[in-house]
């Protein structure tokens, strides 16, 4: 578009903004050194629910202001809320807004990351309307309820179900491991709407009300200690035909979209992508020598794998983040991108394991060693989120590398017809 600022200038724009709404992150080029510092190695925050709320509304204040400002839908089309510029201009942005201090934004991580984007492919105009701007913003926060206690690795299999009443459907059933449904306004449902068709081809998708009658949210208490995963429970939920996603049975599709958006924001993290954050080699490199193990060939050589293991997911996480700022959709090798990230952290888990020994799991007060515990119990949870470590091996196996696919209740299988012992 002509009228667009080019992205020099809209930089300008932002970095006015940013000097005017935050502080400059004070970056100190010090190296790492064993012992000094905050020795938390968690990968899921657990706060409890009265810090968590100071933390909303601190992050719902910052997203208000950056979308207030121009800046908070920057790519995103202009009859829906957003600034209709280019991927250019939000990786410009992007780049800036980490170099400032800014409240903790991750709470949105889904419903911008997740669903936002399925509602903007799938919902009606008015819905797109009505949700998409207040999403932004940071008025309304979205959820993801995919999972089920008998349908986790096998999505299709859900048994959620949604049933036609005129102009409303009634959604009766349970999800799973819904990550932040305690807090969240609107959700993603995927329900089973006919039972007769094959179960790929039975599904349907909506668009819900957290609070409305006839939802219960239940937290689950995970073995870190914290319950950022919950429960949620549908009794004869209410929900208006037109804030369904897609065709009726057309469900399907409609998870696929999310499901590629999920793997894209999940192996794009910084876990994929190199050894920053908790995990960075220095780290790693000062317990070995913290421990006097700096010297012992075996674990030098599993170290560099750790490495190894990061750069490689580096790379091609970055070739494939790269075809996505090109405009071209998310595809499924980005599910390597995710299953990269989990077998790194596994790998990471069982290094300091290996250094530690018994000082991961007894707390002796000592620096940097009982802390890896929390590391180590919530790596199971990252191989579960996103989809299992399983199902993404099988759609590489399937749709990356082309190899046959195995025999379901949903395709022939040369062993279907032989007779019962």
């Amino acid at each position: 578009m002509s009228d667009q600022p080019t992205v020099e200038v809209f930089a300008e724009e932002a970095r006015a903004f940013l000097d005017a709404h935050a502080e400059l992150r004070v970056t100190e080029d010090k190296p790492f050194t064993w012992g000094e510092g905050d020795d938390d190695l968690s990968l899921f925050e657990e706060v409890d629910r009265e810090a968590e709320k100071l933390q909303i509304a601190e992050a719902k204040a910052w997203r208000a202001a950056r979308y207030d400002a121009g800046f908070g839908w920057i790519t995103g089309p202009v009859e829906y809320g957003g600034r209709g510029l280019s991927k250019a201009h939000e990786r410009a942005y992007a780049s800036l807004e980490s170099r400032y201090v800014l409240p903790k934004t991750s709470f949105f991580g889904i419903g911008l990351g997740m669903v936002a984007p399925t509602i903007l492919a799938h919902a009606q105009p008015h819905v797109k309307a009505r949700y998409l701007a207040p999403m932004y913003r940071g008025d309304l926060i979205g959820a993801q309820l995919f999972s089920e206690p008998g349908a986790g690795s096998d999505l299709a299999s859900l048994t959620t179900k949604a049933e036609r009443d005129g102009d409303e459907w009634v959604i009766t059933g349970q999800k799973v491991w819904t990550s932040g449904a305690h807090y969240s306004d609107i959700g993603e449902v995927i329900c089973r709407t006919d039972p007769d068709l094959p179960k790929h081809k039975g599904l349907t998708g909506f668009v819900i009300d957290m609070h409305a009658p006839g939802v219960e949210v239940r937290p689950l208490r995970q073995m870190t200690g914290g319950a950022a995963f919950n429960e949620v429970f549908f009794d004869g939920l209410r929900v208006p035909d037109d804030h369904r996603l897609g065709e009726v049975n057309g469900g399907w599709a409609v998870a696929l979209t999310t499901l590629l958006n999920e793997r894209a924001a999940i192996g794009a993290g910084t876990g994929a992508g190199g050894m920053g954050g908790l995990a960075n080699a220095a780290r790693l490199i000062e317990m070995l020598r913290h421990f006097d193990l700096d010297r012992d060939p075996l674990l030098r050589q599993e170290l560099a794998a750790v490495y190894s293991g990061f750069q490689v997911a580096k790379w091609n996480g970055q070739r494939a983040m790269d075809k996505v700022k090109a405009g071209q959709a998310p595809g499924p090798e980005l599910s390597g991108a995710k299953l990269s990230l989990t077998r790194n952290l596994q790998a990471v888990a069982e290094f300091a394991g290996r250094v530690l020994g018994p000082a991961m799991a007894a707390d002796t007060d000592r620096w940097g060693t009982y802390s890896w515990s929390q590391f180590l119990c919530g790596v199971p949870g990252m191989r579960v989120a996103g989809g299992t470590d399983e199902v993404l091996k099988k759609i590489i196996s399937e749709q990356v590398l082309g190899l046959p696919k195995d025999p379901g209740i949903d395709t022939t299988s040369p062993f279907r017809d032989l007779p019962k012992s």
